[in-house]
């Protein structure tokens, strides 16, 4: 009895001892809180600010050590990566793509911290806050400025032949020349040749992105090998300002920037398997190697999908939910299959919440690559989809179910280029497309291609 209880008074001792080494959390007032309205701070207060804010808001049993060391631990990380009491001093763009992350953290269920949420229940972000805090970024309503009429967008030329090529469009970068990220990971300027896995129309930045993979990563999509995804996959994800024409749709304008990824377990083990490039305008991103991070961090509640976002447009049968998209796969019984060819642009319609991207065979590409007109003997493919929410990305929409599949064959010069439709349930042919043909076959010789670097 006497050894235990001298093992409980050393035990009181030490216990006594320890919280004496406590390492402070700064406080300090907010120099540049972020301004919303009182019922989104009301539930940006109660649910975010004791870890990402200067204030400090701990519970009296956060004070004992050693939990004191964990909660300090994470506060500081917390505030690093986001900090309310001073995200009002940053852009006006970044104060939102910061806003559009907390929700998607939240909503993913990675903010509140879930360890966090077991001993602070009142920390919750119940279904009506997350609600509140959705309506008040509302993806995709900010107004965007339009090109112009059809002559600007068309730069100037009123033939509307095959692949115009949009005014103010720089010349071609040299790939080759773009700097490794600092972290030492090099610039794949092969990206340009690998074939489209998804797009996604991004409401909360108004961008339109395209996510290209190479062979291993489309192989692996289109069997479902995602989870985790085969070494050798890579990915490139292109981005392009939003820019409504005056017809009413929405159409790719400036080129913002390209990532890229490339699965390796062993080499990248530190950053959940993946090494990553990202840049914009083709400059590495970020000060140091220390910007991999920020990546990571974001991805993190992705780890059930291998930390990828995207969901691939593939007929591949999976046992998980929302791991591919089976619903934008498109039928076996068309004349060619589209999804196999390269992306050349896509486009939007707000008011149907539609999106279609034009696809090309080989011919058509290159052709698109080298800003010529597409030669006889290319096919172009328009896949026209309805819209969906992206269910892992609140402000962006990913293609749902097909509407249709319009393929144009150019003809030679002197001939008419030939145009088939197939829409509705299972994609059947449309023999009564023939009167529109003509002014549908323009439509589609006369996209622009989105500008690469």
């Amino acid at each position: 009895m006497r050894t235990i209880g001298k093992l409980i008074v050393a035990g009181v001792f030490v216990f006594g001892v320890l919280q004496v080494v406590r390492p402070s959390i700064p406080v300090k007032p907010a120099t540049a809180d972020l301004e919303t309205p009182p019922d989104v701070k009301h539930v940006l207060e109660k649910d975010c600010y004791s870890c990402h804010s200067d204030q400090l808001r701990l519970a009296w049993f956060d004070q004992i050590v050693p939990a004191y060391w964990l909660v300090r631990h994470d506060i500081l990380i917390a505030r690093e990566h986001l900090n309310f009491s001073t995200l009002g001093s940053k852009p006006p763009a970044v104060q939102k793509a910061m806003l559009y992350e907390a929700v998607n953290m939240i909503q993913l269920g990675a903010m509140p911290l879930p360890s966090f949420l077991k001993l602070h229940p009142d920390a919750k972000v119940t279904p009506e806050e997350l609600s509140t805090l959705k309506e008040y970024l509302a993806p995709w309503t900010p107004a965007l400025s339009p090109i112009g009429d059809a002559q600007q967008r068309n730069n100037g030329k009123t033939d509307a032949g095959p692949f115009i090529v949009s005014p103010g469009i720089p010349a071609r970068a040299s790939l080759e020349a773009v700097n490794p990220e600092f972290n030492g990971f090099p610039f794949d300027p092969a990206f340009e040749s690998w074939k489209p896995i998804s797009t996604t129309d991004r409401g909360d930045n108004n961008t339109f992105r395209f996510i290209l993979g190479n062979d291993v990563a489309v192989k692996a999509a289109q069997t479902g090998n995602t989870s985790p995804w085969p070494d050798g996959a890579r990915f490139a994800k292109i981005a392009w300002q939003q820019q409504p024409g005056p017809d009413g749709l929405v159409y790719p304008g400036k080129f913002v920037q390209v990532e890229l990824m490339v699965k390796d377990a062993q080499r990248y083990k530190d950053t959940e398997g993946w090494g990553r490039w990202r840049g914009m305008d083709l400059t590495p991103y970020g000060k140091d190697a220390h910007f991999v991070n920020e990546c990571t961090g974001c991805h993190r509640p992705l780890y059930g999908d291998d930390y990828v976002y995207t969901l691939p447009i593939s007929p591949a049968k999976v046992d998980r939910e929302q791991v591919v998209n089976n619903a934008a796969a498109l039928p076996a019984n068309l004349p060619y299959q589209p999804l196999s060819w390269s992306a050349i642009t896509m486009c939007v319609d707000p008011k149907t919440r539609t999106m279609a991207t034009l696809y090309g065979n080989d011919e058509a590409m290159r052709a698109a690559l080298a800003g010529q007109a597409a030669p006889a003997g290319a096919v172009l493919a328009l896949v026209t989809w309805v819209q969906r929410d992206d269910p892992h990305w609140f402000g962006a929409r990913i293609p749902s179910a097909p509407q249709s599949v319009e393929f144009v064959q150019v003809a030679a010069a002197g001939q008419t280029s030939s145009y088939r439709r197939f829409a509705g349930t299972g994609l059947i042919e449309d023999y009564g497309a023939a009167s529109a043909a003509p002014q549908r076959t323009s439509f589609v010789l006369g996209l622009t291609p989105a500008s690469l670097p």
